[in-house]
């Protein structure tokens, strides 16, 4: 089957479309290198992190998995998540990975949501972690696209929650470590609600750790 799609659509790599393969070896070396600081301009109070810039195969590689539907790319992207996690996080307690909330509709759009698939492959290559997606937007929450750096702040100012019944049903370990994760981070706003709204339930996030930073 994989080859009779490959004659339809043949495969090129998610970062820099070389084709014959899903993900090409200088994309994933580009991915590993050691996560680089990033300071936005709405600081969430917590270090932030990125495993590249908002350019080259971090860059690509995410707008195929958003835009182009390449569910496939959640498996190196775990993998380079996987990796700046246990570079980032502390050697001796538990990890919990909360996966930043997507609109609803925008997931429905494509298939599900890339961040939750990237932010699974990558527990799965972590001792003594778990992915819990926590938080969630309001209905009325827009799409960013377009907004300006304060529209965003006002998009989403106590409009990304988390519900107490969904952090007791998690069974989350009480030395747990939380790590928000997401795709791209531009002005903060995402990574600031979500952070507040898991220190209002009692959860306090030790970073925030993201694809790539525009």
């Amino acid at each position: 089957m994989r080859t009779l799609l490959d004659l339809v659509l043949p495969a090129s790599c998610g970062g820099c479309d070389t084709p014959g393969v899903d993900w090409c070896t200088d994309c994933a070396a580009e991915l590993s290198r050691d996560p680089i600081r990033l300071r936005p301009r709405s600081d969430p109070g917590v270090p932030c992190w990125a495993l590249g810039p908002y350019r080259g195969a971090a860059r690509r590689a995410v707008l195929a998995a958003k835009e182009r539907g390449r569910r496939d790319l959640a498996a190196p992207l775990g993998v380079a998540l996987a990796r700046a996690l246990s570079t980032l996080r502390a050697k001796d307690r538990p990890l919990m990975v909360v996966p930043a909330p997507s609109r609803r509709a925008a997931a429905r759009r494509r298939g599900g949501d890339p961040v939750l698939r990237a932010a699974r492959a990558a527990t799965g290559w972590l001792h003594d972690c778990q992915v819990v997606p926590l938080a969630r937007t309001r209905w009325y929450v827009r799409d960013s696209v377009g907004l300006t750096t304060r529209e965003r702040h006002h998009n989403l100012h106590g409009r990304i929650i988390v519900a107490p019944a969904a952090v007791n049903s998690a069974q989350i370990p009480e030395n747990v470590e939380v790590v928000l994760v997401d795709d791209v981070l531009t002005t903060g706003a995402t990574a600031t609600e979500t952070v507040r709204a898991l220190s209002r339930v009692g959860l306090r996030t030790r970073a925030v750790l993201v694809v790539c930073g525009a």
